[in-house]
């Protein structure tokens, strides 16, 4: 099973790349928490999405840690790779979005996947109900997404954007991004629809089992996004979007999963703090050991 890690992200909420900053106790990144935990779940092939410039530091980085029959790819997202026959004028400064890192890894991913983003905990039993999910799914081209509670997601220090989920039973009818939750009066209003949540809701936090298929709906996305000139400036595509219009037109089930789990994540600045204490608290409580790798890794 492979775990795809979406760290290509240019961190401007934060102030600078969240995916590389040493929040463990021994200075791991949030990133290697979760590759602890994919592993302890079965997985056994890494890959990671990130910019040009890190790809030989992250791949110097991990690889003396992870054990030897993991297999560990670290791909750039080039904003050059594109479905053959389109292209771009003009300026761009920033990826074309989620959707577009996934496809990166088009080449080197042949079996069922997990996504998350490398700059998100996301729990050990998150992981656990994902790969039970890939064993024992009696549809083998089911897709799944492990959710979240909202209240559960929230930052202390300002608004997040989350996809809020509606369901039919225990299968996803859709996900609609609201991009700017924050509590209010002692509630919880997205500031952009003006809608209020109870925080009881179901949310997306990016993590999701997809199979190889969904590369050729991306790239389908990605040709019609970049016949719009107004997309090429700032547009992005979405993973959460091409899966919605995949449910739009019934050609794929996507099971939700409970996460089971505690999710934090470091949108701003001040989240770091908390996220390291999390980190430690775990550590002192015995869920992880320090150093996190052990030295026969090497």
């Amino acid at each position: 099973m492979t775990l795809l890690l979406m760290a290509a992200g240019r961190g401007s909420r934060y102030g600078k790349l969240k995916q590389f900053d040493g929040l463990g106790p021994k200075n791991e990144f949030l990133m290697e928490f979760s590759i602890y935990d994919a592993l302890e779940n079965g997985f056994n092939h890494i890959v990671v999405i990130t910019q040009k410039d890190n790809v030989d530091f992250l791949k110097n980085y991990l690889s003396p840690k992870l054990p030897k029959h993991i297999k560990l790819d670290v791909l750039s997202q080039e904003l050059t790779d594109l479905p053959d026959g389109t292209g771009f004028n003009g300026e761009r400064g920033k990826p074309w979005g989620t959707a577009h890192a996934v496809w990166t890894a088009r080449h080197v991913i042949k079996n069922p996947f997990a996504i998350i983003n490398a700059d998100d905990y996301y729990g050990k039993a998150a992981y656990k109900n994902a790969s039970n999910f890939i064993k024992t799914r009696e549809n083998k081209d089911a897709y799944a997404l492990v959710a979240y509670t909202l209240e559960d997601t929230l930052s202390e220090y300002g608004s997040v954007s989350r996809g809020v989920c509606k369901r039919d039973g225990n299968k996803l009818h859709s996900v609609v991004e609201r991009t700017k939750i924050q509590k209010v009066n002692g509630g919880l209003t997205d500031m952009d629809s003006g809608l209020h949540f109870s925080g009881d809701e179901l949310v997306s936090m990016n993590f999701w089992v997809c199979n190889p298929s969904i590369f050729d709906h991306i790239e389908h996305d990605l040709r019609i996004f970049l016949e719009n000139e107004e997309n090429i400036a700032g547009g992005e595509v979405y993973i959460p979007f091409v899966i919605q219009k995949m449910l739009e037109q019934n050609e794929v089930s996507v099971a939700v999963i409970p996460s089971d789990s505690k999710w934090f994540g470091i949108t701003y600045a001040d989240d770091k703090e908390k996220a390291m204490k999390e980190l430690q608290d775990m550590t002192d409580n015995g869920e992880y050991r320090t150093p996190l790798w052990p030295v026969e890794s090497a």
